[in-house]
């Protein structure tokens, strides 16, 4: 046999052990990440869900519910470089646990506010302690999964998002239905008090089954570990060893203000869908909830799609770009729409399928500037999320202004459309080389 077939070969081997061993460590961590994920989600939508029965009780304007609702995002974002420096330090096995089991309480805490004041303040509360959480389960997967299989990962991990909105909204409908009044408990007190008690147990949980590095977990052989580890590092030469240097990276900030244009939508979908599809006509909070699972479906499957074809074709940035369009065109047609039930059921669709998927297939481009381990590239990734984080400052209370303003949502509509279209101009026309070449193709 020739060299040439043997080095063949030998490639070949390593790329099937490859799959395996990613396959094996996917399944291994990512069903109770997934679950951790989902209910950080829904911790933040939850809100969208209670806003009707929690307005009538705390006499709150859309104003007010919009700065109540990011106040969330300004304790998240105040909070959020300093937990994922502090994650790098101890472990984010051991960060990761107490960030779910301290928002946990605070969320459930959120059925004992009474006025204004307490619904601010426990906002805030609930963001600082979830501060750090997504952009460290997006740092710890870099340091198990090699950059070739990020795109379904990451898209695989925010599947979980997806499943928070198809699933906590018809619950959510359901208990704000159903259980209004149990044990003398409002509805929305249920909601809160569902959200939170689970997290403490996710975060046992975390403690006890999670594993801060590869050469850590006991599940794998030592020739397992340092053959995935390997694989890892091929990709990781570019290392950055602190914030400082990751922020001044050509194209770094660039990245941070396309995230916060992309969160200025995603937040406009999260706290208003269902506001919009009770404008339309709808007025049973289980069907409000469950036409609110819609966009969420169609965001499902189009990161699944997004994610494999993203892996395969190592074009991330024309993806997240064709999907940030999609999502405006959504934002579009659901404020012409907006008084035709099944016209904007469609649009939500289109909003969802584009919004929800372009935030994975974005987490793509971020490690193509920053290593795969080290404190630059943690804290690079949370500034990043910190960046885009402050659109769920500005999107709810900009909607819930022009709301109170107008006495529709319908402009904010176009006005959010708007910012989509500027995204997707930045993505195509705007990014350094460095992040507008091809990823190696990874097929399988």
């Amino acid at each position: 046999m020739s060299l040439t077939a043997t080095a063949s070969t030998d490639l070949t081997d390593d790329s099937t052990r490859e799959k395996a061993l990613v396959r094996r460590v996917a399944w291994r961590l990512m069903p109770l990440i997934m679950v951790c994920y989902l209910f950080a989600f829904f911790d933040r939508i939850n809100i969208s869900f209670a806003k009707f029965q929690l307005q009538a009780d705390l006499s709150l304007s859309d104003t007010a519910y919009g700065l109540g609702a990011g106040l969330f995002v300004v304790g998240y974002v105040l909070f959020e470089v300093p937990s994922n420096m502090m994650l790098y330090k101890v472990g984010a096995r051991r960060w990761i646990a107490r960030i779910m089991m301290s928002w946990g309480i605070a969320t459930a805490l959120m059925m004992f506010v009474t006025h204004e004041w307490q619904f601010y303040v426990l906002r805030f509360v609930i963001g600082a302690m979830e501060a750090g959480f997504a952009p460290g389960v997006l740092y710890y997967l870099t340091l198990w999964f090699p950059q070739s299989y990020r795109g379904r990962i990451t898209s695989t991990l925010f599947l979980a998002s997806a499943f928070a909105g198809l699933l906590g909204a018809p619950v959510s409908g359901f208990v704000l239905g159903h259980m209004d009044g149990l044990l003398d408990l409002r509805g929305w007190h249920w909601l809160f008090l569902v959200g939170g008690i689970p997290c403490l147990l996710l975060g046992v949980l975390v403690l006890k089954m999670l594993h801060d590095r590869i050469d850590d977990a006991p599940w794998l052989s030592s020739d397992d570990k340092r053959f995935l580890s390997s694989r890892i590092a091929r990709h990781e030469a570019n290392s950055h060893g602190s914030l400082l240097a990751a922020i001044r990276l050509p194209g770094f900030l660039l990245l941070g203000l396309i995230y916060f244009l992309i969160q200025v939508a995603s937040y406009g979908l999260n706290f208003w869908a269902p506001q919009l599809i009770r404008s339309s006509g709808v007025e049973d909070p289980l069907e409000i909830g469950f036409m609110t699972a819609v966009p969420y479906i169609f965001g499902a499957l189009t990161m699944i799609v997004v994610g494999r074809l993203s892996d395969a074709s190592g074009e991330r940035r024309k993806f997240v770009c064709a999907l940030v369009v999609a999502g405006a065109l959504g934002f579009f047609s659901a404020g012409v729409f907006a008084q035709h039930v099944w016209l904007l059921m469609t649009s939500l669709a289109l909003l969802g399928g584009g919004v929800i998927a372009s935030i994975p297939a974005f987490w793509a481009l971020p490690p193509k500037l920053l290593a795969g381990a080290g404190a630059g590239a943690a804290g690079g990734i949370a500034l990043i999320n910190t960046m885009g984080q402050f659109g769920g400052i500005v999107s709810p209370v900009m909607v819930g202004y022009i709301r109170d303003m107008t006495g529709s949502t319908t402009p904010a509509l176009y006005v959010i459309g708007g910012v989509g279209l500027f995204a997707a101009a930045l993505l195509y026309w705007a990014l350094p080389e460095r992040l507008r070449t091809k990823d190696i193709a990874q097929n399988g």
